[in-house]
C-alpha cells in the first residue's frame, strides 16, 4: 500500500482548482486527513463566522491506490462509490460539487431574502374591515382597498356539510377584479371551519377565464355524478 498518489494530489489539487476557477480561488479551501484508514481530502468554504461549509469529500483507497467519492442513493437506500482514476476526474468532481454548492447556497439565500422583503397584502371591504387578516407576519403592510360590488353569493352546498360562496369586487388602485371565495365546512362535532382565499385578475384576463371555464365545464365532475 502506498500514499504516494494521495500525497501528489494533495499537493497539486488546490493549485489546479485555483487556476481553473476564479470563484474557487476566492472561496475554496481543502483540509487533509492522512491518518484515517481511508485518507481523505475535504473541500470547504469558510464562512464569516469561521464556520466551515463542506461541499466535497475525496476518499483514497490505499490498497487499490485510487480516489473515490461516496453518494447516498435515497431510492435504493444505499451508498454508492464513484471511482476517480485520474487527476482530471478528481478536478472535475470537485469543480462540479463546488458549483452545485454555490447554486444551492444562492437559492437558499434568495428564498430567505424574499421572506424578509415580502409584503403582506391586507384586503379591506367597503366598511374598512379586514377581509384577510394575517398580522402574525412582521412585513411591511400594503393595504388594498376593495369595493365589493356584489353581496356574498352562494355557489353550492353539499349535504349541509359543505358550503361555498363567492363575492366579486374591484380593487380601487388598479381597477383589477377580485373574487373572494369562502369555504365553510361543518365537522362531526358540529364545529364550523371557514377557509377564505382571493383571486385577483385584470379586465383583459376576464374574457379568457370565462371562456376557459365555459369550454371545460363538461370535463368536470359534480357531486351528483
Amino acid at each position: 500500500m502506498s500514499l504516494e498518489w494521495f500525497d501528489r494530489v494533495c499537493g497539486e489539487l488546490q493549485d489546479y482548482m485555483e487556476s481553473i476557477c476564479e470563484e474557487y480561488d476566492e472561496m475554496g479551501h481543502i483540509t487533509v486527513d492522512r491518518a484515517a484508514k481511508h485518507p481523505r481530502i475535504e473541500c470547504f468554504v469558510e464562512m464569516e463566522d469561521d464556520e466551515r461549509e463542506f461541499f466535497c469529500t475525496l476518499f483514497f483507497d490505499p490498497h487499490n491506490e485510487e480516489f473515490y467519492i461516496e453518494e447516498f442513493d435515497i431510492d435504493m437506500e444505499q451508498t454508492s462509490r464513484t471511482i476517480l482514476p485520474d487527476i482530471e476526474d478528481i478536478i472535475e468532481a470537485v469543480h462540479e460539487s463546488f458549483h452545485a454548492y454555490l447554486d444551492e447556497f444562492e437559492f437558499v439565500d434568495e428564498i430567505e431574502g424574499s421572506d424578509e422583503d415580502e409584503d403582506e397584502m391586507i384586503l379591506l371591504d367597503e366598511d374598512g374591515e379586514i377581509v384577510d387578516d394575517e398580522d402574525d407576519y412582521e412585513y411591511d403592510e400594503i393595504v388594498v382597498d376593495v369595493e365589493w360590488t356584489t353581496p356574498e353569493v352562494m355557489a353550492y352546498t353539499y349535504m349541509d356539510e359543505v358550503e361555498v360562496s363567492y363575492q366579486f369586487g374591484v380593487i380601487h388602485d388598479t381597477g383589477d377584479g377580485i373574487l373572494r371565495r369562502v369555504n365553510r365546512i361543518k365537522t362531526e362535532d358540529n364545529e364550523l371551519l371557514e377557509d377564505e382565499s382571493n383571486f385577483i385578475f385584470s379586465k383583459e384576463e376576464a374574457g379568457t377565464i370565462i371562456e376557459l371555464i365555459e369550454n371545460n365545464m363538461e370535463a368536470m365532475d359534480g357531486f351528483d355524478m
